[in-house]
């Protein structure tokens, strides 16, 4: 049994089998019949949220406004910077099952790589995490989504600072922040390592360059009058819903409206709570379970959180269980995790029971709340023993 599993188990066989699944789930996601409209007027693909980013590309060249509604090319409005409308380009000259193959391969390239840079675990665990979000990728890969990109890019800034690589990891925080803004929220990371003032110029440094990127293809007038639409987009997108959220959580469970701001001001103070204990800043695990919280905290704190966005919080939770000492309790909160996060929304639940227990009651974001209250725990009431007591000096 040893030699079957350590023959079919290997990083190299993974690696296959994650590039197989971002080509299939592209595949999956062209050929589907379209999606029509609740008025039947509309035809959708399933790969739509791909053509949000591709279509962001072409009016961004051609001088018009990102942030409008533009229904007879796809649903939903395009929520990203400039900057990512910019980069998609690389991506949207291309026939559109090309490129959605490309899209996919790059959010799952970036992740793979991200976890194997990691200082620890041990390559075994490395395994086993990419194993545990294998359903939660596949079902952002299905959906087109950029979330498997900005996990990676959080998680390969956190290995390029242990790695003592400050300006790599400045650019991985800033691309993330210029896709989607909750990125902002990692660089509480940089508070472990010395040389802030180093990271900090270098930060300052990718976001003039990423601001002024699409300088390169519109003028400077009409850039500002896109950054000024996508704040108020921001803005205005902020009261739509509470999504699958500590928000969504708390208005299901306990029929409580709260108010977002002070709820998402109530959370950034747990989560900065622990950052108290710098006598802990050289311990390697406590900065592993900062980075788990980071990859929770910006899913579950995100009132417009969808079940593709949660190969971020899985991400978090796996470096998280396999980061530590097997207990009961973890073991016990990990399935529940994957049998309600990453099972609920397949088939492998009956329909009837979705509709009405798991959307409802907003299960999938449950057990990551769950596992983010024991993270808090760890960070501040226990002595995290250490994988390595002393920073690495690469």
């Amino acid at each position: 049994m040893k030699k079957i599993i350590s023959t079919w188990i290997n990083i190299r066989t993974l690696i296959v089998f994650y590039i197989l699944l971002a080509i299939i789930a592209a595949v999956q996601s062209y050929y589907l019949p379209v999606k029509v409209s609740e008025d039947g007027e509309k035809h959708y693909t399933h790969y739509n949220n791909y053509l949000i980013f591709k279509q962001s590309h072409y009016h961004l060249l051609e001088g018009k406004d990102l942030y409008k509604e533009y229904p007879d090319e796809h649903w939903d409005f395009y929520k990203y910077s400039p900057a990512f409308a910019l980069f998609f380009g690389i991506f949207a000259w291309l026939p559109d099952l090309l490129g959605l193959c490309l899209w996919n391969l790059t959010n799952v390239l970036f992740l793979l790589f991200a976890i194997h840079y990691l200082p620890a675990p041990d390559a075994k665990k490395k395994i086993f995490m990419l194993i545990t979000i294998i359903i939660e990728l596949m079902t952002s890969l299905q959906n087109g989504q950029s979330n498997g990109l900005v996990a990676g890019l959080i998680i390969l800034s956190f290995g390029l600072l242990e790695k003592n690589k400050p300006l790599p990891a400045a650019l991985c925080l800033m691309f993330s922040v210029f896709i989607k803004i909750f990125g902002l929220v990692a660089f509480a990371l940089f508070l472990f390592y010395p040389k802030k003032w180093k990271f900090g110029l270098f930060v300052i440094l990718w976001f003039i360059v990423f601001l002024a990127l699409p300088l390169i293809v519109v003028p400077l007038g009409q850039l500002q009058a896109l950054y000024s639409n996508w704040m108020n987009m921001l803005a205005s997108d902020h009261s739509a819903s509470y999504g699958l959220s500590v928000m969504g959580w708390i208005a299901t469970w306990f029929g409580i409206s709260v108010d977002k701001i002070i709820l998402v001001l109530v959370g950034a103070v747990l989560f900065m709570l622990p950052f108290i204990r710098t006598r802990q800043y050289d311990n390697l695990n406590f900065r592993l379970l900062a980075l788990a919280s980071v990859l929770i905290w910006v899913v579950i704190f995100n009132h417009k959180a969808e079940s593709p966005t949660f190969i971020i919080a899985m991400s978090g939770i796996s470096i998280w269980f396999y980061s530590r000492a097997p207990r009961t309790e973890n073991i016990l909160l990990l399935a529940i995790a994957l049998i309600f996060t990453s099972l609920s929304p397949t088939d492998l639940f009956p329909g009837v029971i979705r509709e009405n227990l798991i959307i409802p009651y907003v299960l999938k974001a449950v057990p990551c709340i769950a596992i983010w209250i024991k993270i808090f725990y760890e960070m501040m009431a226990i002595k995290p023993k250490s994988m390595s007591e002393v920073r690495n000096p690469e």
